[in-house]
């Protein structure tokens, strides 16, 4: 499991992993703001002596390729590969610094981090939220540093300047000046060789089989001005489809050799006479009329590789596999983790994701529905207190619960139950102990009594959730939500959830078995639900 390093914590590399080749993402978000995220090359006096090692969006490689600029992907904001072991000596600390592109400040932005993944494990997280800046524009957020050998620090250090004033910061307008001597041998040409010349390789091996895109990227192709003169070719054959009515006098000649079809057969008339002359005859066969015309005939024939004969050459299939890669990223990218910012995310109908480091408060879920876990989280069990037992005990509404508190990401599911997050904001809702899963600790919950005439001496009982946050309602299979009417009536055991303020009845006929005792009702219960409009219940398609 990854390392958690807080701000300050450094560790040399390879106490973290072995591997030299490594890949740094950085996650950092805020609504409505946009963010320049780069790697500075400093030497040992922690300035940027050579601006070729100032790696951003506009120089997105060093010359040696040993820093490259890779993009957003994995759930990172950006992301870089590091080659260590081929740094040049001169360059003694990378620095990663995140810096707003417009206004803001970096007080807003969400939780985030930077993080090292080695041989696609990740080895070292960095988490830090908006909390801990104010005013700054800029933050450094992690740095390598040459110490005897590489080592990692977490920074998480605040700049008040933006891009500018960390390049000031480093050095940056004396490595302009710096340039110009290189820069007239190389610098301007210098830069955009390499970087062509390492785009090709780097993203070239696709590239490399080009050849095909060639065709595809036929700029060349289009200059020349043959096509303009084919168009017209082209047109022939749609102005010789008018020529048919006068081929209906032709008609007749060709039905004379369609007598001995075996020999018109033969001579293929698909030929590019038949255009003219054979497209009556190819009328009443209707799909060999455009047989002719070559690529369509094959496509009729071709229908198991359907349309794909003709892209089959650019082979249409793999068009999107080489984009996805091919292989296993290929097999598990439609399950990787799903991060949207929020406190509460589903993975999928089954699995839920709550980030701890969003919220301020904890969360307590049912024991034993916790799946995995990342970060720094601590589980502890969470007490009813001896009334709250005997409560639950009484009206079978108790929930054995923990508490989970930290810095981290939680995952909980149960018994592959889809889950379904719901958010209240000051008003609440009545949901069954059973189908509880996780709710904010926020919110405040007590057990609400339903009574009614249908069962003598009986009540049902549920659980009241009010406040403001999130509680996670299971259910068997996917639910329905229904407006409350006068004449609205659900199975209690199917039913799940209903808005507070609705008002429950329980309507029931008492149907005694023979089975029936003391404490087994043996009877089948309803509850009817009214309200003002607005109101509303939740029924799973599944009775107990």
């Amino acid at each position: 499991m990854a390392r958690e390093f807080q701000r300050g914590h450094k560790a040399k590399i390879s106490d973290l992993t072995p591997g030299t080749d490594l890949y740094v993402g950085v996650q950092i978000a805020a609504p409505g703001l946009t963010f320049d995220i780069s790697c500075f090359g400093l030497d040992a006096n922690e300035q940027l002596s050579d601006d070729r090692y100032f790696i951003f969006f506009n120089q997105p490689k060093s010359p040696e390729e040993s820093i490259q600029l890779l993009g957003a992907q994995s759930g990172d904001t950006e992301s870089f590969r590091v080659t260590l072991d081929r740094i040049p000596a001169a360059i003694q600390k990378l620095s990663f610094t995140a810096t707003l592109d417009g206004a803001g400040q970096m007080s807003q932005i969400g939780p985030g981090y930077i993080r090292i993944v080695a041989g696609g494990e990740e080895v070292v997280r960095y988490a830090f939220t908006g909390s801990e800046f104010t005013t700054e524009r800029a933050v450094m957020l992690g740095d390598f540093y040459l110490k005897d050998v590489w080592r990692f620090a977490a920074v998480g250090q605040g700049f008040d300047g933006g891009l500018d004033a960390l390049l000031k910061n480093f050095g940056g307008e004396v490595a302009e000046e710096e340039p110009p001597p290189a820069a007239a041998p190389a610098a301007v040409p210098g830069f955009a060789p390499p970087a062509q010349a390492a785009a090709p390789p780097a993203f070239g091996a696709p590239p490399a089989p080009a050849p095909p895109p060639a065709p595809s990227f036929g700029a060349p192709a289009a200059p020349t001005p043959p096509p303009a003169p084919q168009q017209p070719m082209h047109a022939a054959p749609t102005i010789a489809a008018p020529l048919a009515p006068q081929a209906p006098h032709a008609p007749a000649a060709p039905q004379a050799p369609q007598a001995p079809p075996p020999y018109g057969q033969p001579q293929q008339p698909q030929f590019g006479q038949v255009p003219g002359q054979g497209a009556p005859p190819a009328a009443p066969f209707g799909q060999p009329a455009p047989a002719p015309y070559g690529q369509p005939a094959p496509a009729p024939y071709g229908q198991q590789p359907p349309g794909g004969m003709p892209p089959g050459v650019p082979q249409g299939v793999p068009q999107g596999v080489p984009a996805a890669g091919a292989g296993l990223q290929a097999a598990l990218q439609p399950y990787k983790e799903t991060a949207t910012g929020q406190r509460w995310t589903p993975q999928n109908q089954q699995l839920m994701r709550v980030d701890l480091t969003m919220g301020g408060s904890g969360v307590l879920a049912r024991q034993g529905s916790m799946v995995m876990y990342q970060g720094k989280v601590d589980f502890g069990y969470k007490s009813a207190g001896f009334v709250g037992r005997a409560v639950g005990n009484a009206t079978g509404q108790e929930m054995q619960l923990m508490r989970c508190t930290g810095r981290g990401q939680v995952f909980l599911a149960e018994e592959g139950s889809h889950l379904h997050p719901i958010e209240l904001q000051g008003d609440g809702i009545c949901v069954s102990a059973e189908n509880v899963l996780a709710f904010d600790e926020s919110l405040q919950y007590e057990v609400r009594r339903v009574e009614g005439h249908g069962i003598p001496g009986g009540a049902l009982f549920t659980m009241l959730f009010q406040g403001a946050g999130t509680v996670v309602v299971k259910t068997h299979g996917t639910p329905v939500v229904l407006p409350v009417t006068p004449t609205t009536f659900a199975d209690c055991n199917a039913v799940v959830a209903w808005s507070a303020a609705s008002q429950v009845i329980v309507s029931s006929q008492v149907r005694l078995r023979r089975n029936a005792y003391p404490g087994h009702s043996g009877e089948t219960v309803n509850l009817q639900f009214r309200g003002a409009p607005g109101n509303f219940i939740v029924v799973q398609p599944y009775e107990v």
